[in-house]
């Protein structure tokens, strides 16, 4: 078995202790044996635009696609459903300015719920322009929710 294949199933392996239980995060399906690529749904405070304004939502859907070339290079992420924030874009979540190989996949899904609470932003790199400049004008608003995922990796 080779090193791709061994840290995909410690992957799994903490992915399937990660979304059990009370988590936030839940794995909706995957791909691959061992997965390749994961569907996840969030229960956490976000935003979207609903009829032209920014409105709370507590249900988003992810997509995380690891690569042949995973885990030198990182996983393809993406939103399959709406959600307003500057470092978010349809076909892109941002994560490449802060993965490491050695970052599990767990790691990188409890980054993501960190980024649609608003936990984590950077308006100086948006994917988009509208969700950076509504971030600087709200951020008595912000962080949505001060949850602290990183204990689901436990």
């Amino acid at each position: 078995m080779g090193l791709r294949d061994r840290r995909l199933i410690a992957d799994a392996e903490e992915m399937a202790r990660c979304t059990t239980g009370d988590s936030p995060i839940r794995i909706l399906g995957t791909e691959g044996n061992p997965p390749e690529r994961y569907f996840l749904e969030y229960q956490v405070p976000g935003l979207v635009i609903q009829d032209g304004s920014v409105q709370p939502w507590d249900r988003h859907r992810v997509e995380i696609f690891l690569t042949l070339s995973y885990p030198r290079q990182a996983p393809q992420c993406r939103m399959l459903t709406p959600v307003f924030h500057p470092n978010i874009a349809p076909h892109a979540i941002c994560i490449g300015d802060h993965w490491t190989a050695g970052e599990s996949i767990g790691a990188l899904a409890i980054r993501i719920a960190e980024m649609l609470t608003y936990q984590s932003y950077n308006v100086k790199s948006p994917l988009n322009g509208e969700a950076a400049k509504w971030a600087e004008e709200n951020l008595s608003r912000l962080p949505l929710d001060r949850k602290d995922f990183w204990g689901l990796l436990k």
